[in-house]
């Protein structure tokens, strides 16, 4: 379903719900809206197939502008917001966006400009800088009947760039009417989303798992309550406040949650909330236990990627019987295999792949990058890049992305279970663990460790943390080393850019 349909069924409850302010956008509104985005895009001369890019700060706009896209047939880029004017203007130009929207809120606007030439129609939300149309202005002359023909659009999202350069995942088009559904909704799904949820999305939209999660819940006939941006005691509140009963979280959020003092964690009724999912980064098993000890086995884990090449589903009882697991196939067939594309023995680790009847994503304008994706024999076998295994079950166990795997010694390790241990010290509020150089062994454990408020990261806590180390984990997997950060540098959305800081350590290539 879409808006045009879900404003004739029920026209005047809120779709949209800004959780700081109270601001609603009804079901009516937003279908107006979004035809006014759909009849814009039509008179600049855009037609199905064609991108669009969306760079903005969380605001119920976003979701118009996104609609008006997916009623148009068209190719929706959202940018991360954080990122530099090169960086945004890379993916611009790469896409080969027709129109942008942005906002004055972001510094980069004016910056960005010059560096996008050939994106021919540019619209700004707020105040007005050279070089931007009003966004505003612009749509109120539009009609806010649809448009005579409404093909389905899609996303075509960019990695995050966490260990290289970000890439545009592109899907093949439908070419069905929008009111036949948007991609990756499923009516009947096991997270039990439907018109009558409340859905509370505390993340940044530009991400796929928000953004995604955010328009199935909307295309189901649910309400969005959005978030500008996280705060932990905040989240709690609006769960109370908004009677929230689904949400998407990703494990920094439950840490930070958890970190709170318990006057501040018992002090709303989360009674409404009936679904917490999770995804996007590992979370810590212990972590995941204190999460269902706090609301409730309530908790669901989803393993996919932006390329929706295949997914894994675990519900809160299965996890409990299969602690660390993300789950069975939910999409797609999995098969775990070695370097060379032989398939392993169950509990066995190696790649993961995804089978499908045929390949269904490709990244825009690297055929490389798709050609390494793919498995060595099997076309319609696709990777994420992630190593785990199977147990009797058919559960997934994720160990960590191949590109992570420190070898020292011809041992491999995999950072993840070292970070799962470490970010359990009551000083450490957030880790991560990476390979440097070693003379002798090729590489050996580093950690970076952001300490909790008011913890000094110096020496007396770097020897506490390895002799932490020592009594939780194997004498290979034990850092020979500790250096200390006021903020590591991780994105809203939860991702790492472990790259970043693994650069620091080896010499440049």
């Amino acid at each position: 379903m879409y808006p045009g349909h879900w404003s004739k069924v029920k026209p005047n409850t809120p779709a949209l719900i800004h959780a700081a302010t109270g601001e609603e956008i009804t079901w009516l509104e937003l279908d107006h809206r979004s035809n006014q985005v759909a009849n814009l895009l039509k008179s600049r001369g855009l037609k199905a197939g064609d991108h669009i890019s969306l760079l903005m700060e969380n605001h119920l706009s976003f979701f118009e502008i996104a609609w008006g896209a997916y009623r148009s047939g068209l190719y929706i880029t959202c940018i991360n917001r954080y990122l530099t004017a090169e960086e945004a203007a890379y993916i611009v130009n790469d896409s080969g966006s027709k129109v942008l929207f942005t906002s004055s809120n972001l510094a980069i606007t004016a910056e960005l400009l010059p560096m996008i030439p050939n994106c021919q129609h540019r619209f700004i939300r707020g105040d007005s800088v050279a070089g931007y149309e009003d966004y505003f202005a612009a749509v109120q002359q539009q009609k806010t009947t649809p448009l005579a023909d409404e093909p389905s659009g899609d996303s075509m999202l960019y990695s995050s760039g966490t260990t290289g350069q970000p890439k545009g995942i592109k899907r093949p088009l439908s070419g069905l009417h929008v009111s036949e559904g948007i991609p990756g909704v499923e009516p009947n799904n096991p997270y039990g989303l439907n018109a009558d949820t409340i859905y509370l999305s505390p993340a940044p939209l530009y991400h796929a798992a928000p953004f995604g999660y955010c328009m199935r819940s909307l295309a189901l006939g649910g309400s969005v309550v959005m978030m500008e941006r996280f705060d932990p005691e905040q989240a709690l509140q609006y769960i109370q406040q908004y009677q929230v009963t689904h949400s998407q979280w990703v494990p920094t959020m439950f840490i930070r949650m958890l970190k709170l003092e318990d006057e501040s964690k018992s002090k709303y009724d989360l009674s409404s909330h009936q679904c917490a999912i999770h995804a996007a980064a590992p979370c810590p098993a212990e972590i995941k236990h204190q999460m269902m000890n706090w609301w409730g086995p309530i908790l669901w884990e989803y393993y996919a990627g932006t390329e929706r090449n295949g997914s894994t589903i675990i519900g809160p009882q299965d996890w409990l019987a299969n602690p660390g697991s993300v789950g069975r196939a939910h999409t797609g067939v999995l098969h775990i295999c070695d370097e060379e594309g032989v398939e392993q023995a169950q509990g066995d680790e190696g790649m993961i792949y995804f089978e499908q009847p045929e390949r269904n994503f490709e990244y825009h304008n690297a055929p490389e990058k798709t050609s390494g994706a793919t498995h060595p024999i099997h076309s319609n076998w696709t990777s994420l890049g992630d190593v785990g295994y199977l147990n009797e079950g058919g559960f997934l166990f994720l160990t960590d992305r191949k590109a992570y795997m420190i070898i020292s010694g011809g041992v491999n390790i995999y950072p993840r279970e070292i970070e799962d241990a470490l970010i359990m010290h009551d000083s450490v509020q957030d880790v991560a663990v990476f390979g440097v150089p070693n003379a002798d062994f090729g590489e050996e454990v580093k950690a970076v460790v952001q300490p909790m408020p008011g913890i000094v990261g110096n020496e007396l806590l770097a020897e506490e943390i390895i002799a932490y180390a020592k009594d939780n984990l194997a004498g290979y997997k034990i850092p020979r080393s500790v250096d200390f950060l006021d903020e590591l540098p991780r994105l809203p959305t939860g991702k790492l850019y472990k790259r970043l800081l693994k650069d620091q350590y080896w010499p440049a290539k």
